[in-house]
């Protein structure tokens, strides 16, 4: 485990990784304040987009632990600087959150809301206010041939005591069936999202690895992106889906508790 003490920035996803619900995973924040202690650095890489970096903050305060908005990526941020790359204040047709739509109006996109907008996009995050009136304008701008895109392929967001509630990943076989079409999905697995963090901090990719609970998003980026990867049992993924999988995570740990006493 020696490679672990050479890395420069752990890449932590959240859900089921860091807390579950409003609780911490035993030993996380242990882990967060050794690796800071030890000079080395973390970042907060979630998928979720149904909030922005500022809202995880409070919630991270509320929990009890303070990090800086810039230690916090979303995969709502990743789409609006995939698309700004492109298109500059482009037309949306959103299906997210407040928290997603300030994000994207804060940043000089124009969200459209009826059938008559004919926006460039239809982008579509993790929408715990999806409508029936939305899922059929969404797949009528797709079908009529608008790019769509979707925050993250995530099918569950793990709670506390073992549930889940649906995720984007589920509503996205949802506009598969209905519409026909795929969108280009731009947070984790897409090795992009590590990008644009490599460009952030200035690292390279043998200087960070990713630990994660899910084998088709945190573990597939790592492949995806050449970098080193650590699976955690402590959300989705368990040893048995390991074993049937063909997405190899670098290291396997019970939880974040372990990779603590790997560092020490």
């Amino acid at each position: 485990m020696s490679e672990l003490k050479n890395k420069k920035c752990f890449i932590f996803d959240m859900d089921g990784t860091i807390y579950l619900g409003d609780n911490f995973i035993d030993g996380a924040v242990e882990l967060l304040e050794h690796i800071e202690k030890i000079g080395k650095n973390f970042v907060f890489l979630t998928n979720n987009s149904s909030k922005n970096s500022g809202v995880y903050c409070e919630k991270l305060k509320k929990m009890g632990f303070e990090v800086e908005e810039d230690k916090i990526f979303t995969s709502g941020e990743a789409t609006r600087i995939y698309i700004n790359k492109f298109k500059p204040g482009a037309k949306i047709y959103l299906l997210g959150n407040e928290y997603l739509e300030a994000e994207f109006e804060e940043n000089g996109f124009i969200l459209v809301k009826d059938r008559d907008s004919n926006p460039d996009y239809v982008v579509l995050g993790f929408d715990t206010t999806l409508t029936y009136e939305k899922i059929w304008i969404a797949c009528d701008y797709i079908k009529d041939g608008v790019e769509f895109l979707a925050t993250h392929p995530d099918y569950v967001c793990p709670l506390p005591m073992g549930k889940s509630m649906p995720d984007t990943g589920a509503m996205i076989k949802m506009f598969e069936a209905a519409a026909g079409v795929s969108p280009k999905i731009i947070g984790k697995p897409n090795k992009l999202i590590i990008e644009s963090i490599l460009d952030k901090y200035n690292l390279e990719p043998e200087d960070v690895v990713m630990v994660g609970d899910r084998l088709y998003t945190d573990m597939k980026l790592g492949e995806n992106a050449g970098i080193d990867s650590i699976l955690v049992l402590t959300g989705e993924a368990t040893e048995e889906d390991v074993k049937t999988s063909n997405i190899l995570p670098t290291y396997i740990f019970e939880s974040v508790k372990t990779i603590h006493k790997n560092l020490k």
